[in-house]
């Protein structure tokens, strides 16, 4: 059973679809929508504001997502939290990826379709505007975000929105085998980096270049 907590007459509304890892722990005024993902470790915590993590989100391992007192942290639909990321208060827009151990602060507001860099700092009161990607710290806006960036965080998300399901029907606790079984079948490789992605939609001649780099 999850880790999920009622605190001041808060109790929070998790859609059955969703999926709350044994290991994460959810308290208070929150409320999760549909084939949501909250992986192990993940601390989402509405005790002082609120949360609402929209249909098809994913917070990963040990993500923190807290805010000022009497304010509302909103992710919304299809945003994709990487392991290890915090936000404290604001606004995460639809099918926005946050990169892995990046901060967002207080009152940001996340355009949608940003793809923000792993280990981003982003300050307090800073408004990214739509599809751009950003990186550093502070943030920055580099460049927008194309379609085909889009295409592939989108092919992404759309893994975690599956995965719920997959842990309802197959995740329980078990006795560690003793040693490796003698067949043990290959997971499959239907996902690639974004580096990747990118070497195999070139011509194969810039591809070869790109790597040479």
């Amino acid at each position: 059973m999850a880790n999920v907590f009622e605190f001041n007459g808060y109790v929070p509304v998790i859609d059955k679809t969703a999926f709350i890892h044994p290991n994460a722990t959810v308290t208070g005024n929150v409320t999760i929508g549909r084939d949501v993902y909250i992986g192990p470790g993940a601390a989402v915590r509405g005790d002082w504001g609120e949360i609402i993590i929209e249909d098809g989100c994913n917070v990963q391992e040990n993500c923190t997502i807290h805010m000022f007192p009497g304010t509302t942290v909103l992710l919304k639909e299809g945003a994709h939290i990487g392991h290890g990321a915090i936000i404290h208060g604001g606004t995460i827009g639809k099918n926005v990826l946050v990169g892995m151990n990046s901060v967002i602060m207080d009152n940001c507001v996340i355009g949608d379709e940003c793809i923000i860099g792993a280990l981003t700092f982003v300050p307090a009161d800073t408004i990214i505007s739509k599809r751009k990607v950003v990186v550093g710290n502070p943030a920055k806006e580099v460049k927008d975000v194309s379609d085909e960036m889009i295409a592939w965080k989108t092919e992404g998300t759309k893994l975690y929105q599956k995965l719920p399901k997959e842990c309802h029907e197959t995740l329980k606790a078990c006795e560690p085998l003793r040693r490796s079984p003698a067949f043990k079948p290959k997971q499959q490789d239907v996902y690639k980096t974004w580096n990747e992605k990118k070497d195999t939609s070139r011509p194969a001649g810039k591809a070869a270049k790109s790597a040479k780099k």
